[in-house]
């Protein structure tokens, strides 16, 4: 083979898509996707139009450039295999990395427990009222699901990984459906309280507070960190040895771009569409009350003034079910990124 057609073939290696791409890609949204998505909408829409305008804008710079540099933190390791541990005790020494190691955990581990709460209601909740079964004991069930979750990940990153990818896609298509239901009770009250001689700046409703406290709701709902190192070490393993570490962190990063792409195509068509389905008031009721979207579409979806078509029957199926895959997808790997790194 001659020089022209080996450089030809590695650059066509080099800007090939791979499977194993494809499955980080949906395991990266699924880790970040979690209960917060359910909560944003309300956050977000309560100020009205303009500050989820900008929180629209913001959405892929805060997603995709806090997890690449979290990546390339992951890189600069010199073992390939090294975890997130290993490499800041690599850079700042053993006592500094004692330190950030404890701080990487009280990071994580609080997740563990939100989301561990959160599996156990959302099945104790689906088996009582929806499948309108006799209730359970919760020590039980709490500690059978644990041990579901765990089981998965005894079984290596790599299926965990293949599990999460799978079940992203429910969760895709619950979003989806959703929004796109709720299309035929959209309304312009939204828009017609827009008033720009009225916009307040700064206040306790003004636009930069809303925005700031958005954003945080934001970064929970986009935060997929907890795989990061995990991910890392596997492109690593991956492509590093025959490409080189340039072209992994190039691959690293392309994977990470569309997983948060995808995040936000998702979370803002989805909050985008509750508030458009929901009025002004019934998002200053929801924030008081500290709700998620769903209970307060079973109140006011009957009494909306569009022309009122009957929901279809995916759309209460999809309500029902979409709360499982956010919290089982990220505490396993919330759970794996503690047991690994």
């Amino acid at each position: 083979m001659s020089t022209t057609e080996s450089i030809a073939s590695s650059q066509t290696s080099l800007s090939s898509w791979r499977k194993s791409d494809t499955t980080w890609t949906l395991g990266l949204f699924g880790t970040a996707i979690g209960a917060g998505v359910l909560f944003f909408p309300i956050r977000a829409g309560f100020g009205g139009l303009i500050p989820i305008l900008v929180m629209l804008v913001l959405a892929y710079p805060i997603a995709f450039y806090c997890h690449r540099a979290l990546a390339r933190l992951c890189l600069s390791g010199a073992n390939p295999s090294g975890n997130i541990t290993e490499t800041v005790e690599e850079h700042f020494g053993k006592t500094g990395g004692v330190v950030i190691t404890f701080l990487y955990f009280f990071a994580i581990c609080p997740l563990l427990w939100i989301y561990g709460v959160t599996i156990t209601n959302t099945f104790m909740t689906f088996w009582e009222n929806q499948l309108q079964m006799p209730a359970l004991n919760r020590g039980v069930v709490a500690l059978l699901l644990l041990l579901l979750m765990a089981f998965v990940i005894w079984f290596g990153k790599d299926l965990m990984v293949k599990v999460m990818s799978y079940l992203v896609w429910p969760f895709i298509a619950s979003l989806v459906v959703i929004s796109l239901s709720l299309i035929p009770y959209w309304n312009s009250a939204v828009i017609d309280q827009v008033n720009l001689s009225d916009i307040a700046l700064t206040g306790h409703d003004g636009i930069l507070v809303t925005v700031w406290l958005g954003i945080s709701i934001m970064v929970f709902s986009f935060n997929f960190s907890p795989i990061v190192s995990s991910f890392v070490v596997s492109k690593r393993e991956e492509y590093e040895a025959q490409f080189g570490r340039e072209y992994t962190e190039r691959k690293c990063s392309q994977i990470i771009s569309r997983a948060s792409m995808l995040m936000v195509a998702v979370v803002m068509f989805f909050a985008f569409s509750c508030l458009f389905t929901l009025s002004p008031q019934n998002m200053a009721d929801a924030k008081r009350r500290i709700s998620r979207c769903s209970p307060i579409w079973r109140t006011t979806l009957p009494r909306c003034r569009a022309p009122n078509p009957p929901l279809p029957p995916c759309w209460s199926m999809a309500r029902r079910s979409s709360p499982w895959w956010p919290s089982s997808n990220r505490f396993s790997a919330t759970i794996s990124a503690r047991s690994k790194g």
